[in-house]
C-alpha cells in the first residue's frame, strides 16, 4: 500500500478505540504499519482483528504505560514484529471524574498522574533513547485541556497533566533539536468519543455538565479529523520541523459552531440527538464549599 506513510512503523499508545484507534486507522490508509496498544489485552485484540479486516498492517500488545518495562516491552514487541520504529504516539491518557479536587477519589486522580505524567514520561524517555541511537524517528506526543495552563476548575488532575505534558514535550524539542529527532506536541480538540460524551462526576456535581450536549454539538470533532491532522505530523512534511506545537480547533471554528448553533435556536430548528452520560461516583470526602448551610 501506498501512502505518505508508505514502509514506515507507527506506535500508538492507548490505541484499542477512540482517537488513539482512529489514528492507528489513518496511519494505517496511508500505508504504515502499525503496533496498537492499551492496559487491555482483549482490546488490543479487538482493534487488531478490526484494523487487519480493512486491511492494515497491525500487531499489538497489552501496555499499561505507567508501568516503564512494559514500555521497554512495547518498543521490543515492534521491534520484533517490523524490525523499526519511526514513529511514536504518546496517545493514553485517563481522566479524573468531574468534581472538585478534595471531592475526587484519590486513586482516580492518581490514576490520571500516572497515565497522562508517567505514562508519557515512560513513553517518550522509551522512544528517544532509541531514536536518538539511530538520530531518525518522530515523537508525538497529545495534548488536551488545560495544556496551555489556564486554570480548569472540577478537572484540576486532567488539565493540570496536560499543562505538565505540553511544558515536557516543547523542552525535549529545544534540547534534542540537533539530534535528528523530531518532537511535537498535538491538541486534538474536543472530539465526540466516549472520553468526552460517557463522563463521571462526583456526587452532588452532574448538573453542571447539562450543558455539555450543547457544547458537544457546537465544538467537537469526530476523532477522524484530528486523526488526519496526526498522520500530517508523521509524515515528511514536518521533517526539520522539530517543537511544532499543533491544535486542531482554531478561533475560527469556536465561532463557527457558536453560530450554527445560534441560528439553529432562532430559526427554532431541533437540536440533534447525541449520546452524552453521566455516572455518577461517590465522593472522596465533601470539601466544606459544597456543603449546604
Amino acid at each position: 500500500m501506498t501512502g505518505v506513510l508508505s514502509d514506515k512503523v507507527v506506535v500508538v499508545t492507548g490505541s484499542s478505540r477512540g482517537l488513539g484507534f482512529e489514528i492507528a486507522r489513518a496511519c494505517a490508509a496511508e500505508g504504515a504499519r502499525v503496533v496498537v496498544s492499551s492496559r487491555s489485552g482483549a482490546a488490543v485484540e479487538r482493534a487488531v482483528a478490526e484494523l487487519s479486516a480493512a486491511g492494515a498492517q497491525v500487531s499489538g500488545i497489552a501496555c499499561d504505560v505507567s508501568d516503564r518495562g512494559q514500555v521497554e516491552g512495547l518498543l521490543a514487541h515492534a521491534l520484533a514484529a517490523y524490525g523499526r520504529v519511526d514513529v511514536w504516539f504518546n496517545n493514553a491518557g485517563y481522566p479524573a471524574p468531574y468534581g472538585p479536587t478534595v471531592a475526587v477519589p484519590s486513586e482516580d486522580f492518581l490514576q490520571t498522574i500516572q497515565s497522562n505524567v508517567v505514562g508519557t514520561y515512560n513513553g517518550s524517555i522509551v522512544a528517544m533513547c532509541y531514536f536518538l541511537a539511530r538520530r531518525a524517528g518522530k515523537l508525538i506526543n497529545i495534548l488536551g485541556r488545560g495544556d496551555t495552563g489556564g486554570a480548569v476548575p472540577m478537572q484540576s488532575g486532567y488539565a493540570s497533566s496536560k499543562s505538565w505534558v505540553r511544558t515536557f514535550t516543547l523542552s525535549l524539542a529545544k534540547e534534542y533539536a540537533q539530534s535528528g529527532v523530531g518532537i511535537y506536541a498535538f491538541n486534538p480538540g474536543m472530539m465526540s468519543t466516549e472520553f468526552l460524551t460517557r463522563v463521571e462526576a462526583v456526587a452532588g456535581y452532574e448538573g453542571k455538565l447539562k450543558v455539555m450536549p450543547t457544547i458537544i454539538r457546537m465544538w467537537s470533532n469526530p476523532p477522524e479529523v484530528p486523526a488526519r491532522r496526526a498522520v500530517w505530523l508523521a509524515s515528511s512534511a514536518t521533517d526539520g520541523k522539530t517543537g511544532l506545537e499543533i491544535h486542531e480547533v482554531g478561533r475560527g471554528q469556536f465561532l463557527l459552531g457558536a453560530l450554527r448553533e445560534g441560528l439553529r435556536r432562532l430559526t427554532g430548528r431541533r437540536a440533534p440527538q447525541g449520546t452524552f452520560e453521566v455516572l455518577t461516583v461517590p465522593a472522596a470526602t465533601e470539601a466544606p464549599a459544597a456543603r449546604k448551610p
